[in-house]
């Protein structure tokens, strides 16, 4: 089953079709709001993206309303046109699968963009897979990082990381080519795996956990730079296009949420991280090493100037949708726990304005 792609083309077609108001509701399509719009729009995170579409085909057919406008930008990209600016020619909802910077916060405050929700919805793994046909691949976190890294240290110092082959960076890992489709930097998938795979992996090997022990951000610049020999190659924000290159590329890896691998098993096969496959248990209970929370981030200021976002909003942390076994979770979003579950069904009520990130 692979509904990407149609989420996609469906969410488009409603945009730009729209659908008859609800002659009862309180929301009605006949016109713009005061905001200057007459429907949400939320842009961001490849990975958050089907999971928002779904919720706006949801909440299209029960108010009448016109469903959502949801773009795939990537979570950077997201929170950039968020945070541009207030009224309609920008999004009401930024969708992450990371915590919004305290850079992001600030460049928000600094075009009038104030009292933000931060919403959490649910939890995603990243994974690292390759095709049915391919190699099995069991990795431990430091040879993800050997293998990816674009620096590797040697004695006192670092050099280019030459590895060509899975075999070059550990003799138990399959004798094919280094070859990664991955999200780019814009991306929150990009920085989630920089951040629970390159960093971690990298404080197992002894001088770099030095270096994070000495200076930080010189660690965190080696953690997370990247090859730019071929062996990664950025393959934009669609997850989906990710999947459907490792079916025509046996021999590569992608690396991309677990939402894409739960709805293409027919197709790809993930790698275990430290003995631990990607599964919704192991994902829910923490085990799974490159686990995060995804969000959905609100300008509390649109709240009853844009039709429908209250609707939305609240449709988004409902039991119906990110509950347990809710319709979201069929869609392969983890979802949160009982009480973390009710606490983001009170801030989509409350709306409390988060407070500044600490980085």
């Amino acid at each position: 089953m692979k509904p990407y792609a149609y989420l996609a083309i469906a969410a488009v077609a409603l945009s730009a079709c729209g659908q008859q108001a609800n002659k009862g509701g309180a929301e009605k399509a006949a016109g713009p709001s005061a905001s200057g719009r007459d429907q949400v729009w939320a842009a961001g995170s490849s990975t958050v993206f089907p999971f928002s579409t779904r919720v706006a085909e949801n909440v299209a057919k029960t108010t009448g309303g016109r469903p959502a406008k949801v773009e795939s930008l990537g979570t950077g990209g997201g929170f950039k046109l968020f945070c541009s600016g207030t009224g309609a020619a920008y999004p009401d909802i930024a969708n992450a699968s990371r915590p919004m910077k305290k850079s992001e916060f600030e460049a928000c405050a600094a075009k009038g963009v104030t009292d933000i929700v931060e919403i959490k919805i649910g939890y995603d793994g990243i994974v690292i897979a390759n095709a049915k046909t391919g190699p099995t691949y069991n990795f431990k976190l430091d040879q993800v990082y050997r293998g990816l890294a674009a620096e590797l240290p040697k004695g006192a110092a670092f050099e280019k990381n030459t590895a060509k082959s899975w075999k070059d960076v550990d003799a138990a890992l399959p004798a094919q080519a280094i070859l990664v489709y991955g999200p780019p930097p814009t991306s929150g998938t990009r920085d989630a795996f920089s951040e629970l795979a390159m960093e971690k992996g990298a404080r197992k090997i002894p001088a770099l956990d030095a270096l994070h022990g000495k200076d930080e951000d010189g660690f965190k610049a080696k953690a997370h730079t990247i090859r730019s020999d071929g062996a990664w190659v950025d393959a934009g924000e669609n997850d989906n296009a990710i999947v459907q290159t490792l079916t025509k590329t046996p021999n590569a890896i992608g690396v991309f949420g677990y939402s894409f691998l739960e709805n293409n098993l027919d197709s790809v096969k993930a790698a275990t991280v430290d003995g631990v496959a990607p599964t919704f248990e192991t994902i829910s209970n923490g085990s799974y090493p490159v686990s995060r929370s995804l969000y959905i981030y609100v300008k509390k200021a649109n709240i009853g100037v844009t039709p429908g976002l209250r609707e939305f909003v609240s449709a988004f942390v409902s039991d119906a949708a990110t509950g347990k076994g809710g319709y979201l979770q069929q869609r392969g979003l983890i979802p949160l726990g009982p009480e973390d579950h009710e606490a983001q069904k009170k801030a989509a009520t409350d709306l409390p304005a988060m407070a500044a990130p600490a980085k």
